[in-house]
């Protein structure tokens, strides 16, 4: 049996799909196996073929959005660890094995994420894990930031380069324990797309367990290539709705009230900064939409012995306030 299982999701992707198979056939890691899980896809791609890898396709019918085809895969993993990559990435050499090394390192490591650059300009960061605030917002560490700058003698050192907890991991490539995962019922197919990688990393949490961002592995990441656009009407009304469930979902009542606060003004915030793109219609409606439907998302049960790693959880969602705003 392989020890690791990487699920990559794909939709009309081929010559991305082409790209990313590629980077992994260069891997220095190759206790390995490749999963896609393609979404009904007209363009062919699972006619890409690779005589160095061990790949797999699984063929829907449709288009079962990210959620849906990631659990189909994790279903048919029997691997220790999955991956899960975005077929719009590219892999650096060491990216298996760094994040193999990663997760290994504690048992409570539920995920550790990679450091995501940037596909056209590589200097610059995607994501360095996730931050969430108490406002409701999921933020990608040092997001569009440089990552090699100057400091103040002259030298040039980079940012975000140091493994750290996160609150969760990008599934746009990270590793999870895949026991852990199938326990936790894998992502929720209510989202369809967008925050659901930060909901399960917050149910991680819930059960304290760690998600962890790990620098040395680096994967470039194209981003939004399956929407066109980083912000249009059905990625700002799927994030607004999914907003909604994974604060429903994974805070108890009691915290719900005492962030509320918090959260109406986040939304207040977001809707005069989606009113300046032309979306506050699109934001508001997710909203609405969210709050119509939220009891559709299964709740995440309270137990009294996850009562310190809720706390735990609330004092990360207000120091994650500040983080956001002084991040370097």
């Amino acid at each position: 049996m392989k020890k690791v299982t990487i699920i990559i999701p794909n939709y009309n992707g081929i010559e991305l799909l082409k790209n990313c198979l590629r980077s992994l056939e260069r891997q220095t890691f190759s206790d390995f196996k490749v999963l896609v899980v393609d979404n009904g896809s007209s363009d062919d791609s699972v006619s890409l073929t690779s005589g160095i890898l061990d790949l797999e396709y699984i063929r829907l019918k449709e288009n079962r959005g990210f959620c849906g085809a990631v659990n189909i895969g994790i279903a048919h993993t029997k691997t220790p660890y999955l991956i899960l990559l975005n077929n719009d990435t590219e892999a650096e050499e060491s990216f298996v094995e760094k994040l193999c090394e990663a997760i290994e390192t504690s048992d409570r490591i539920f995920s550790c994420g990679a450091r995501v650059m940037d596909y056209r300009n590589r200097s610059v960061i995607d994501s360095a894990g996730d931050y969430y605030t108490a406002f409701g917002w999921a933020v990608s560490r040092g997001k569009g930031k440089e990552y090699i700058v100057s400091s103040g003698s002259g030298k040039q050192k980079p940012r975000f380069s140091a493994a750290k907890n996160v609150f969760s991991c990008c599934a746009a490539a990270a590793i999870y324990r895949t026991k852990a995962v199938k326990r936790l019922n894998g992502l929720d197919t209510h989202h369809f797309a967008y925050l659901e990688d930060v909901d399960l990393g917050y149910r991680a949490k819930i059960y304290g367990y760690e998600n962890r961002y790990e620098p040395t592995a680096v994967v470039y990441h194209v981003g939004s290539a399956t929407t066109g656009t980083r912000y249009n009407e059905k990625k700002v009304f799927l994030s607004a709705r999914n907003t909604i469930y994974v604060l429903y979902k994974n805070m108890p009542v009691p915290q719900i009230l005492l962030n509320l606060p918090f959260i109406l003004a986040g939304m207040v915030i977001k809707t005069v900064f989606f009113a300046k793109k032309g979306f506050a219609f699109d934001y508001l409606k997710g909203i609405g939409t969210g709050i119509a439907t939220c009891m559709q998302c299964p709740k995440v049960a309270y137990q009294r012995k996850n009562f310190r790693n809720y706390v735990r959880i609330q004092f990360e969602l207000w120091f994650d306030i500040v983080r956001v705003l002084f991040q370097t």
